[in-house]
């Protein structure tokens, strides 16, 4: 018998003989996408089943009648570029599409400080134990800085405030999953034109392009110098035989009645009406994001009842991972807060040792959205209602009629937070007969490090001559906004304590696993995808 033969006989005598797939993966982000590339790298049979579409470059959105928004409820009616969910206290944007939270994130690959792990883990998670994963993502996304001399006018602002403001040492640049071109200039007559952008072939085999510093990161980058999951570890995983379904959005899971494994319940939108279908595999991995995998389980255990084993720590500790933004006023300085990646540097005061909080301050970026909204005016055309409230909440914010962009700071920051939200599936008031994902949110105990943030904010737009403004929203209604939710199914040692163990597996399941930023513990103050990433790249590895 062949090397090859007896591997393929271990393999199918290990992991579900007579079943179709190996492996089935719900969700294509950073935890998906890991975690599926992986395992077909070891030659599983791996199927991938993503919500949202598979999106081309010219697809991406730009101008109000396009394909903006995701509906949890309507999702063949609007299965768009962003999932924004919106509760009392607290709303969340999240990616849908083939790549997940890849597709709108900042670029930002970057390691959780060592101190994250040293409460409130598994004993097994250490930024040791993670030092070689982190590495493998690093190399995957193909990590860079930007390079000196393309450095946005928003970076030397942020360099110029932290040392002003007697935080020198703490300002860092940051790694970002970006291919710079070193010939580029924002000299160039046309710097920003797509036709700047240099053509190359990834080590995945797939055609990008080199930065131009046009700011759309979070809209997608139409020359693909930004390295979102579809561009490495899904064509990867593609071309070691797993495959990808995007539209099809998962409903339950159910545990085979003989045998080892589980069915997988779903419904198709790749052909305009919904198909119910299912699929069975041995082992099935949750990656459907912090409210995705923590919605589906909660059906899964209250509604559905067909795991009713879970943990009933199911859905606590939630944690927005204490994002905020303030946008600060220039009069007499250009910032251009829409040029270059959407975050370039940092101030770090993860230490703790500024007022007793943790919290890490960027230099923030958004692409020219209301320039977008004007050119679209121009041409005339359909409109999205939503697209033109979220143009009018800027204008409200920014509060400057004449140019309103190009002398605005938008200073971001994330932060160590209470982690003391609750998910889980309530009745809509005015829908009594539905079940929907609710969020219990309160500000009380991570109020501290909020206002240590804006206090931050407040001083560094002051020491370089700005204004802060601070939003409305959290000085009148301590609401918050996060693109970073954490925790719902979280990792810990025991099941009264958590979901899942330190390999991702869920207690009382075996072959089940959940791999996203559902199963982080607690915030960890800093970008989490390297971090999600990374303890994929350990669940994978770990699965046998």
């Amino acid at each position: 018998m062949s090397s090859s033969l007896r591997l393929s006989y271990a393999r199918r005598s290990v992991f579900g003989a007579g079943l179709k797939y190996d492996v089935i993966v719900i969700g294509s982000g950073f935890g998906g996408a890991v975690t599926a590339c992986r395992l077909a790298e070891r030659g599983m049979r791996v199927l991938v089943l993503e919500r949202g579409r598979r999106w081309a470059p010219e697809e991406y959105p730009r101008h109000p009648g396009d394909a903006w928004f995701w509906s949890q409820r309507r999702p063949q009616r609007a299965n768009g570029w962003i999932d924004f969910r919106i509760w009392d206290s607290m709303s969340v944007a999240q990616g849908a599409g083939v790549g997940g939270g890849s597709l709108i994130y900042a670029n930002i690959v970057v390691d959780a400080r060592p101190e994250v792990f040293e409460k409130g883990w598994p004993a097994e998670i250490t930024h040791g134990e993670l030092r070689q994963y982190y590495d493998r993502v690093a190399r995957m996304m193909n990590v860079q800085q930007v390079p000196e001399n393309q450095r946005p006018h928003r970076f030397r602002l942020m360099q110029e405030a932290a040392e002003k403001a007697g935080h020198k040492a703490r300002f860092r640049p940051l790694p970002l999953g970006v291919t710079f071109d070193p010939e580029w200039s924002y000299d160039r007559p046309d710097a920003f034109g797509e036709h700047q952008s240099k053509k190359w072939v990834n080590d995945q085999g797939v055609e990008q392009g080199t930065c131009v510093h046009c700011g759309h990161c979070d809209l997608g980058c139409r020359v693909r110098a930004k390295n979102t999951l579809d561009v490495n570890y899904i064509p990867w995983a593609e071309r070691h035989g797993a495959e990808v379904r995007p539209l099809h959005q998962v409903e339950r899971i159910t545990p085979r009645a003989y045998g080892k494994g589980f069915r997988v319940d779903f419904r198709r939108y790749d052909g305009g009406r919904p198909h119910v279908a299912y699929e069975e595999a041995d082992r099935v991995i949750v990656a459907a994001g912090s409210l995705g995998s923590t919605e589906l389980l909660l059906r899964c255990r209250d509604q559905y009842q067909t795991m009713p084993r879970l943990s009933p720590a199911l859905g606590y500790n939630w944690s927005s991972n204490g994002d905020f933004l303030t946008p600060a006023v220039y009069t007499d300085r250009e910032v251009e807060p829409s040029q270059g990646p959407t975050i370039t540097c940092a101030i770090d005061f993860l230490d703790g040792t500024h007022g007793d909080q943790r919290f890490f301050i960027e230099d923030g970026g958004f692409p020219d959205l209301l320039g977008m909204a004007m050119e679209s005016e121009k041409r005339g055309g359909k409109r999205d209602r939503r697209f033109d409230l979220m143009i009018a909440a800027m204008k409200q914010v920014v509060r400057v009629s004449n140019d309103p962009c190009h002398k605005i700071m938008p200073w971001f920051a994330q932060g160590v937070d209470a982690g003391d939200g609750r998910l889980y599936l309530g009745r809509p008031r005015f829908a009594p007969w539905r079940r929907e994902l609710m969020l219990d949110w309160r500000i009380g105990r991570s109020q501290g490090v909020i206002d240590a943030i804006v206090a931050m904010h407040t001083q560094l737009s002051e020491v370089t001559g700005g204004t802060a403004r601070i939003p409305p929203s959290w000085s009148l209604l301590k609401s918050l906004v996060t693109p970073h939710p954490l925790g719902g199914c979280n990792m810990a040692d025991t099941p009264d304590r958590g979901v899942v163990d330190h390999r991702g597996q869920v207690f009382n399941y075996p072959g089940l696993y959940v791999a996203d930023g559902a199963i982080v513990p607690r915030a960890i103050g800093i970008n989490p995808s390297k971090t999600i990433a990374a303890l994929a790249e350990r669940t994978a590895e770990m699965m046998v």
